[in-house]
């Protein structure tokens, strides 16, 4: 699957890229708005990773003249933490919007949010869990798991937050509005106790003081 990066500085392509190729994504960087038209004359990536700032150009020309008709998710970053160039970029088109410097971990996140979106993939898997979020079926390798309505909703959340630390109190809140009981943080314990307890593999991560994350392998 290949992601295109447009970012002159190269010491950022290169820590992408490996980073990238771990999660099994092809990086291709080009360092300015030439190298990048160029690239898209020829080839259709499944994402841009788009600087504003680069060294023959503007990011948000180069998006609105070429990239928007071609209908490729963008990820604007920039150096600048500007409120103006972030609505600016959303307002354009744009999927997300990074300011510099940033955590690689957090726009790995991001960008397989914004391809499973696009792509209307509707079964996330985690090690030998599968989660259809669709039809609301679990599976553990080929076997479905048998979780209580709010069993699944609580993982449920936990899936759409893949990457994500999902707050105690949101969970919390979460029961009180599925199910119009009043519930305290034990409850939450209670019942993420049992969804391990049934599905029988250690995805999801408890986050101390703060509540519970399931990362992507």
């Amino acid at each position: 699957m290949d992601i295109l990066l447009i970012e002159d500085n190269e010491n950022i392509v290169n820590g992408l890229k490996y980073a990238f190729s771990k999660n099994n994504y092809n990086l291709v960087g080009k360092t300015t708005i030439k190298s990048a038209i160029e690239y898209l004359i020829e080839n259709k990536p499944e994402l841009i990773i788009l600087d504003v700032s680069l060294p023959d150009g503007n990011g948000f020309d180069l998006y609105e003249n070429v990239i928007k008709e071609k209908e490729i998710p963008v990820i604007f970053l920039t150096a600048r933490d500007d409120e103006n160039d972030v609505i600016k970029g959303l307002n354009l088109g744009a999927e997300d919007y990074m300011t510099k410097p940033f955590s690689t971990k957090e726009l790995l996140v991001r960008v397989n949010k914004i391809i499973l979106r696009n792509k209307k993939i509707s079964v996330i898997k985690v090690k030998d869990i599968s989660f259809d979020l669709n039809k609301m079926i679990v599976k553990k390798e080929n076997t479905e798991i048998d979780l209580s309505s709010l069993e699944l909703k609580i993982l449920h959340l936990l899936f759409l937050n893949i990457g994500k630390v999902v707050k105690r109190n949101t969970i919390l809140d979460k029961i009180w509005e599925w199910t119009g009981n009043d519930v305290d943080d034990h409850t939450v314990t209670v019942y993420l106790k049992r969804i391990r307890e049934k599905i029988g593999t250690d995805i999801i991560i408890t986050i101390k003081g703060l509540g519970y994350r399931i990362d992507e392998e």
